[in-house]
């Protein structure tokens, strides 16, 4: 019976260490490494001195400040995040991810950090022709958004009738729209104000009614329960306390931050 019940507790044991999970990982280690895609203004974004910078860059830096460690963000291309946290290459995704069902089968999700949803920058002489998404669904018109984001699988869903181009940036994806070889381009809200006034060059039109429903979080490797726990509690602090409403109209409600920009 000794032998059992000491077998038992060191089977506990060695689960309870197995599950410690990436927060106390995390502050074992002295570093958060986070990983990213920075080109999703104005979430995470590099500025001329090849900064990275954004909204969700000064939540994580305070997350790290709370923990009591350095904040790493790693750059990779967007298909790639996924997975690069599942090959350990850093320890979640803050990259402005919507929380989808799809998503959800590989990576666990805390509590959205935003709300959002997906809009369109449309050419200024389609004004009068295109007030929705609907009427864009057509074979004559030429749609962009990013690959491999929500953009792509909302318009190939939504509007799949018209001609579909993925591009590696969003800017690239803009700029086809504001010189005239595509139609419109879908994307999230808070991107197409900043793009509007950054690439749009007085040709674009803003329809910034969203027609999607887009809860933006940062993604775990599943079963990781105690470090999602840890950052609901800690988004809901920051919700209370005035320093998400502080980052938020910093990011959203002044452009300042513009002339950092290349």
């Amino acid at each position: 019976m000794k032998k059992i019940l000491a077998l038992l507790l060191l089977s506990f044991s060695l689960a309870t260490q197995s599950y410690a999970g990436m927060i106390d990982d995390v502050v074992k280690r002295g570093t958060l490494k986070v990983g990213m895609d920075p080109t999703f203004i104005p979430f995470e974004m590099t500025n001329k001195k090849g900064e990275i910078m954004g909204f969700e860059v000064d939540i994580l830096k305070v997350m790290a400040k709370v923990l009591g460690v350095k904040l790493e963000l790693v750059s990779i291309s967007y298909d790639g995040i996924i997975p690069g946290l599942l090959t350990g290459k850093f320890d979640m995704i803050g990259c402005g991810m919507t929380v989808t069902a799809e998503r959800n089968l590989k990576v666990n999700f805390p509590e959205p950090f935003i709300m959002t949803g997906q809009t369109l920058l449309i050419r200024k002489d389609l004004a009068d022709k295109i007030r929705t998404y609907k009427d864009l669904n057509d074979k004559n018109y030429k749609i962009t958004s990013k690959l491999g984001t929500t953009g792509e699988f909302v318009a190939k869903k939504l509007i799949n009738k018209a001609q579909y181009f993925g591009y590696n940036t969003e800017a690239d994806a803009v700029l086809e729209v504001v010189n005239g070889k595509a139609d419109a381009f879908v994307y999230d809200a808070p991107y197409n104000v900043v793009a509007l006034e950054k690439l749009g060059n007085g040709k674009l039109i803003f329809l910034d009614k969203p027609f999607t429903y887009e809860p933006l979080a940062f993604g775990l490797k599943k079963g990781d329960y105690d470090s999602i726990n840890w950052i609901n509690n800690f988004l809901n602090q920051i919700k209370h306390d005035g320093t998400y409403d502080r980052l938020y109209n910093k990011w959203f409600k002044k452009t300042d931050w513009l002339k950092e920009m290349e």
